[in-house]
């Protein structure tokens, strides 16, 4: 909702040491939270004057196109007080008319910058300006003329076209209808802003009786249409301007103008919040009927769109058929044009349940609607009908209908029975009973009692229903930012469970080894798990189908993390990120072969029968950790050339956080999708693969927009969860020297490092510290189908140093053992 600010405080009085930022700042701790606050004419700057038009001489040119060559006086702006000449090919004005100059300096929204230059034989020396050129329209064709009492040229025009005036943006919850109008917006800064007092209702105003002159009107469903109230005017001038002050808070307000009678029944809904419809009456047919719409019955709405209704649809008819779909759009055959010089006005409550729906149903999006169908005031109906009356009158001519039609009356507000102290218990504050009331009662509410209170809410706040919303009224006036911020005492002897302290250590490890983490939403489809390359058995394939997804292309809960990851990566390597490692720890959902959960009674307790038979059929949902990094895995700099992330990395990674957990992991080649075959490697715990790591297949790496040779790894972090070391004595550290031994052992080409690695560590004894795979060399030296793998071992005890001899013979040990287990020779 955007408003000016002195439209606001036409309605109350704020005092003048309140600014704008401090107005907001309240109104947003009370719940009508600040979008913005902007001003026309920020980005205008330099002179921006009322002129006088003295000569306008029209000049056609050879393109085909009339300019007119016009003298203006701007009086002293000029800082000659000589007439300006001024080029302009606008049509709309005439000598004697006020217009809107910008003088050379001057610079105009977008950046547009204004001189003194020579155009179609002339120097133009400024601008006559139209409305879009200021950023106050859309109107390109004409200039603005101003009214011939507006000023004096050489006078600053900002003031008169409200260029300098702020803007205010508020965000308006869908539960607050009211806050959709001047009416309410007001209302809210009473109640709001200390010293803010003077409110004066917009919709308070004396109004003719009903009676049976008026257009007749008949309403068949009274729960859809509780009032209907018309008003007629006849002799009205469609060419009407619309005057300024209406157009630029329209404007202002988001709404563009388009003629009087429309002008003005959406400035009466901005300014009470009721919504008001508009007739050409001389296309009116016999009464006015209100009823439920037969099932397959067409309408053509205001938009131009032929539209089949549901039975569910409130319609307006007459005896030609229906003209408008009741509070949501009225129909084209009885649209006010530029020859309507009658109108009927209808101002009518319209169920806002059948108004969403209505809504909803036939993809309508209006300003009435969003108002219709959150709720409005249902007692306001003849004022607002009465106020458009009169502003069509005032500026349009013509003469008002002695008949006024007033069909049912608004729905009575329920009671509401709520302790005093309520507000004090939920809040914690010390708010009294008589605080309560006072609040209640300044929000419009009627309050009796003591103790015990009965609270009636007002007409326009249809959202007040229970205690608690009673409840929440008088703690959001008290001011939530009064509530104290109190940490509840956790029980003694508790804290962290096992696994949060590991998980939290997952997320240190992970952070430290330089990713970041990232969370996703669960969700999957076919399109994704196409793109990851997963063949048609893939037990991936198997999701838990959404009954009412958010997304048609993603209606299964995920089974593997890594389809969101590779999008969150590919998003921002597309955003210019050209290097990234990011993670996620979060579960996974696995469906059981079990079938659907069963739908269980709610008139009793379920049997345990039907609890067991409920827990068989929900989901495994095992906690995974999955990783993705590309590009660079060390940056370049000053210091040498980086290094790209290779499928190392992802393997170093995994089984980095399996250290953390006081586990290792050994390796395995695989051959699985979504990973390159050869740069894949399987990750067990003892026999039971966990996971895997390696390098992105360079399918999947193109399907979802990521560099070539990038890396991912995902594993079981509930394996690795319910295996780990929770509490890890310290380690123990040597002071003795190290001594070193290398060794270059050449295996078969299928045989896995980690084999050889885990055969040698097994060899060494208690003696060995480390070792570490340094090389790998495959060529003539050592074969064809070998390779030859380079291990640094490093030997140290902890109460000596070691002799001669005893690295040695512990080194014999360990490749010793690699031979006989995976027939290394060393080289």
């Amino acid at each position: 909702m955007k408003t000016p600010l002195s439209w606001i405080t036409e309605y109350v009085d704020v005092p003048d040491h309140v600014t704008t930022d401090e107005l907001t700042a309240r109104l947003t701790l009370t719940g009508l939270k600040l979008e913005g606050i902007a001003s026309p004419g920020a980005e205008i700057t330099g002179p921006l004057v009322v002129g006088r038009v003295l000569t306008m001489e029209p000049e056609p040119q050879k393109n085909g196109k009339t300019i007119n060559w016009c003298t203006v006086d701007v009086a002293d702006a000029n800082g000659s007080g000589e007439p300006q000449g001024i080029v302009c090919g606008a049509h709309n004005f005439a000598p004697g008319d006020l217009v809107v100059v910008v003088l050379p300096g001057g610079v105009l929204p977008g950046g547009f910058e204004i001189s003194a230059r020579k155009t179609y034989g002339h120097v133009s020396s400024g601008m006559i300006c139209s409305a879009a050129e200021l950023g106050l329209g859309d109107d390109h064709d004409g200039i603005i003329v101003l009214p011939a009492d507006a000023g004096e040229p050489g006078q600053d025009v900002r003031p008169l076209l409200g260029l300098d005036e702020e803007i205010i943006e508020f965000e308006i919850n869908p539960d607050r209808a009211y806050a959709l109008s001047l009416r309410g917006i007001a209302r809210e800064v009473l109640v709001s802003v200390e010293g803010a007092s003077g409110f004066r209702d917009p919709a308070l105003r004396e109004t003719p009786p009903a009676n049976d002159a008026g257009h007749p009107v008949v309403v068949e469903d009274e729960a859809g249409c509780p009032v209907f109230v018309a008003r007629k005017i006849t002799g009205f001038d469609p060419s009407a301007p619309t005057p300024e002050v209406i157009a630029q808070r329209l404007t202002a307000a988001g709404m563009r103008p388009i003629s009087l009678a429309v002008d003005v029944t959406n400035y009466v809904m901005l300014e009470t919040g009721r919504p008001i419809h508009g007739y050409d009456a001389d296309l009116l047919q016999g009464p006015i009927v209100v009823r439920r719409a037969r099932e397959g019955e067409t309408l053509t709405t205001l938009d131009g769109t032929a539209r089949t209704l549901s039975a569910e649809d409130l319609v307006v008819t007459d005896d030609s058929g229906i003209i408008g779909l009741g509070g949501v759009m009225g129909g084209q055959t009885t649209e006010m044009s530029a020859t309507t010089t009658s109108v009927l006005v209808e101002a009518a409550h319209w169920d806002a349940t059948s108004m969403f729906r209505t809504g909803r149903r036939h993809r309508i999006t209006s300003e009435a609607g969003k108002r219709n169908e959150r709720g409005v005031d249902a007692t306001i109906c003849e004022a607002a009908a009465d106020r458009v009356v009169e502003l069509l009158t005032t500026y349009g001519g013509g003469q008002v209908d002695p008949g006024v039609t007033v069909v049912g009356t608004p729905p009575s507000m329920p009671t509401i029975t709520v302790a005093g102290d309520r507000a004090a218990r939920v809040s914690g504050l010390d708010i009294s009973e008589e605080r309560a009331v006072a609040a209640l009662r300044a929000v419009g509410c009627e309050v009796s009692g003591t103790g015990t209170l009965e609270v009636v809410p007002p007409p326009w706040r249809p959202d007040l229903t229970d205690p608690q919303d009673t409840t929440e009224e008088v703690i959001r006036l008290v001011g939530y930012d009064t509530i104290p911020s109190v940490l509840p005492q956790a029980p003694g002897g508790r804290g962290l469970t096992r696994t949060q302290l590991l998980r939290r250590r997952i997320g240190r490890t992970m952070a430290g080894a330089g990713f970041v983490e990232v969370v996703t939403f669960p969700f999957v489809g076919d399109a994704d798990l196409d793109a990851l390359g997963l063949p048609g058995d893939d037990p991936r394939r198997t999701t838990l189908r959404l009954s009412n997804p958010l997304s048609s292309e993603a209606p299964g809960m995920t089974t593997t993390l890594l389809p969101a990851l590779l999008r969150t990566a590919g998003r921002n390597v597309g955003l210019g990120a050209t290097s990234l490692a990011i993670f996620e720890a979060a579960p996974v959902t696995v469906p059981r072969a079990s079938g659907p959960a069963p739908i269980l009674p709610v008139d009793r307790r379920p049997t345990d029968a039907e609890l067991d038979a409920l827990d068989k059929a929900l989901p495994d949902q095992p906690l995974h950790l999955g990783l993705v990094a590309a590009g660079e895995h060390e940056q370049a700099g000053w210091w040498g050339p980086g290094r790209t992330v290779t499928w190392a990395d992802a393997v170093d990674a995994v089984r980095t956080v399996a250290g953390a957990l006081g586990l290792e992991l050994a390796t395995r080649p695989a051959t699985t999708a979504p990973w390159h075959p050869g740069r894949c490697a399987a990750l067990l715990l003892g026999d039971v693969v966990v996971g895997h790591a390696g390098e992105l297949h360079p399918r999947v790496c193109t399907a979802f927009g990521l560099p070539p040779r990038s890396v991912a790894a995902e594993v079981d972090l509930e394996v690795l969860l319910q295996h780990a070391v929770h509490l890890r004595p310290a380690p123990s550290f040597s002071g003795y020297p190290v001594a070193k031994e290398d060794v270059a052992l050449v295996v078969d080409e299928t045989v896995a490092a980690a084999d050889v690695e885990a055969a040698l560590r097994e060899g060494a004894g208690e003696l060995l510290e480390s070792i570490r795979l340094f090389d790998v060399y495959t060529g003539e030296q050592v074969g064809p189908g070998k390779k030859s793998l380079a291990f640094a071992l490093r030997f140290r005890a902890p109460d000596r140093t070691l002799k001669e001899g005893e690295s040695a013979a512990a080194r014999d040990a360990a490749v010793r053992v690699a031979g006989e287990r995976t027939g290394a020779v060393q080289r």
